[in-house]
């Protein structure tokens, strides 16, 4: 057992552990190698209160899959992806896809991580899937945001932040870590709360407004019908 897992299980007493198959630690090195420290421990900590959730409401949901799609929810922030223009989800998704098909898993499991680390920033859809979804996407809200923080007892709290810890200034350096994945992207954060991260630290973004897109498309040089007019449908 490595010190990863340890650190956890001589902590914890909630029949949740970090798995221990080979795929499992395949993952843990190979983010481990790719992510910083900051990233590693979020994406364990991710695991955990999923798991920790989906135990206290009794959700069907496979451990592994879990574990491999909170460790890879995040990687498409990390340098690798500077010059990718997709959303940093879809780039962790593909990761992981390609991690996973490279092991010869089968096509459904790689399916459903590859949906877990896609939808992890839209809540609102993911409870609503299979477990392994819901729970990483669950995972991500309560460690960055505190979403459900009183789902969890304080010895659950304690136990994941003294196994993984969030480090000082936590939310500032995730901050950081968000901006830097996405600034040379920005139209990847249309339609997500991502644009928030890039408004937070660039005074000069500018959101897109669906509102003025739609008012200023090009239906508005065109009767209702399709047809070019000097005038628009009202």
């Amino acid at each position: 057992m490595n010190q990863d897992k340890t650190a956890w299980t001589n902590k914890a007493t909630f029949d949740v552990v970090v798995p221990d198959s080979q795929l499992a630690r395949e993952v843990t090195q190979f983010i481990r190698d790719t992510e910083s420290e900051l990233l590693f421990n979020h994406s364990t900590r991710v695991y955990l209160w999923g798991a920790l959730l989906g135990k206290r409401k009794k959700l069907a949901f496979d451990p592994e899959l879990l574990y491999v799609a909170a460790m890879f929810h995040d990687i498409g922030l990390t340098s690798i992806y500077r010059e990718s223009q997709l959303r940093f989800e879809v780039d962790g998704a593909n990761a992981a896809r390609d991690f996973l098909r490279g092991r010869h898993i089968d096509d459904a499991q790689v399916e459903r991580v590859w949906t877990a680390v896609a939808l992890h920033t839209t809540p609102g859809i993911p409870e609503h899937m299979h477990g392994e979804i819901a729970l990483v996407q669950a995972g991500a809200g309560m460690d960055v945001a505190g979403r459900g923080f009183d789902e969890f007892t304080d010895a659950q709290r304690v136990a994941v932040v003294e196994g993984y810890p969030r480090g000082a200034d936590f939310a500032s350096k995730m901050i950081d870590a968000f901006y830097d994945g996405m600034k040379h992207r920005p139209g990847s954060t249309f339609g997500t709360f991502n644009d928030d991260f890039l408004a937070h630290k660039d005074p000069g973004f500018e959101r897109v407004n669906v509102c003025s897109i739609m008012m200023n498309s090009r239906w508005g040089m065109h009767s209702c019908d399709g047809r070019r007019l000097h005038h628009r449908c009202s």
